[in-house]
């Protein structure tokens, strides 16, 4: 495990990682978030007036990880090579997995999260007329692969 912060100099300020020594080698990651609805805001899924969910929040999840150097400062931004969301209903709300590619210096786990994130938030602005009371949780990073730091999968979670 890194026992430093890479975006901390040595007083302790925040800075931009300079990525240009690292390889340019394709590098994925893979997000996740779960939007918990009740039975009734997922029956009404279909007939929503603002349109489909679903397929609103999977583009805004795309638009959003094309723009995450803009929203997150020490971001780098990235050429994106491939980005996907899927929406998809579950027993008590809606799973959303968010995948991001590139072939660059640094990684897009950040994009993948971003991306889980706003469809999740999208989910919500679609259904929010029905229910305030909707929750967003468990927004994660599910696996990464490329780069330095090698591969990562996120373990199983126990209380599932």
């Amino acid at each position: 495990m890194n026992e430093k912060l890479s975006h901390y100099d040595e007083a302790g300020q925040a800075h931009m990682v300079d990525v240009s020594a690292k390889a340019q080698t394709r590098r994925e990651a893979v997000a996740a978030a779960f939007v918990e609805l009740s039975d009734a805001v997922l029956a009404a899924l279909p007939q929503n007036p603002k349109g489909n969910p679903l397929e609103v929040a999977r583009f805004a999840g795309i638009q959003a990880a094309k723009r995450t150097s803009e929203l997150i400062p020490m971001c780098h931004p990235l050429a994106l090579s491939f980005v996907d969301v899927q929406a998809t209903v579950v027993a008590g709300g809606v799973a959303i997995e968010a995948t991001a590619a590139t072939v660059a210096g640094t990684g897009v786990e950040m994009e993948a999260m971003v991306a889980a994130s706003v469809a999740a938030l999208t989910v919500y602005d679609m259904t929010k007329a029905l229910d305030k009371g909707i929750r967003i949780r468990e927004v994660v990073l599910e696996s990464k692969s490329g780069g330095k730091s090698g591969d990562y999968r996120r373990e199983p979670s126990k209380t599932a």
